[in-house]
């Protein structure tokens, strides 16, 4: 499934806004369904995870199709996904929130990182996870998982649409995590949400300076007539 390419200079404004107001402003569109759940960064070290979905798909394995001799199939999905994810997406990974297996481990990961991959995303578990968490590549997952995928998971699908932690992925959506979660933006929303995010920053620092300074939040947040002018006085 080809999808549109996000310009870097939209994705530059991206890696300056939160999860918590990209889901505001996600809720304000009517999407309220777009924030991956149970999942949870690898290590609090990396900027901001931000790059397009690419997709795999995992369904519960069936132990005759499961062995360790796929592994040796050039086009298995799994080993296909990693060789094949465009430089800067983020490789997200469906396991049907199932995190007692592993979705994959560091050697897999390490292939991402060096290849130019933007992060991880799985609502399944990660193997290696110590491992993982060192990479310069953030990775978000249920929780760390030893066993291998092929225990629970058949990967049969990559670059079509999938759920993650119970939120709808789309190939080339935007994919954002930071220390709160992973948050998908819809392709189609990107450059509307692109213009009013640093708006939205600049106010949100300026409301977390006065409530610094002793101010109440009645009438700051949201603010009221007196406090916009404040605002807007302070921008000039």
């Amino acid at each position: 499934m080809q999808s549109t390419l996000i310009s870097q200079e939209v994705l530059d404004i991206f890696r300056s806004a939160s999860t918590a107001s990209l889901c505001t402003q996600l809720f304000k569109r009517g999407i309220r369904n777009n924030f991956v759940q149970g999942v949870a960064p690898l290590s609090k070290n990396h900027p901001r995870m931000v790059g397009q979905a690419f997709t795999l798909r995992y369904i519960p394995a069936r132990e005759d199709l499961n062995t360790l001799e796929v592994f040796k199939d050039p086009v298995h999905p799994q080993r296909h996904a990693v060789e094949t994810i465009p430089s800067g997406h983020v490789l997200v990974m469906d396991c049907r929130q199932n995190s007692d297996a592993a979705s994959a481990g560091s050697i897999l990961a390490k292939r991402l990182e060096v290849r130019g991959c933007a992060g991880i995303v799985t609502d399944g578990g990660l193997r290696d996870a110590d491992t993982i968490a060192e990479l310069s590549m953030p990775s978000f997952c249920a929780k760390p998982s030893a066993p291998t995928n092929l225990t629970l998971h058949q990967a049969i699908d990559i670059n079509v649409p999938i759920g993650c932690g119970g939120a709808p992925v789309f190939p080339g959506d935007l994919i954002v995590g930071d220390g709160d979660g992973v948050v998908v933006v819809p392709l189609h929303l990107v450059d509307e949400l692109a213009e009013v995010l640093p708006q939205m920053e600049r106010f949100e620092a300026y409301v977390y300076e006065q409530v610094s300074k002793g101010e109440s939040i009645i009438g700051l947040y949201p603010p009221n007539e007196e406090n916009r002018k404040k605002y807007e006085a302070s921008l000039r």
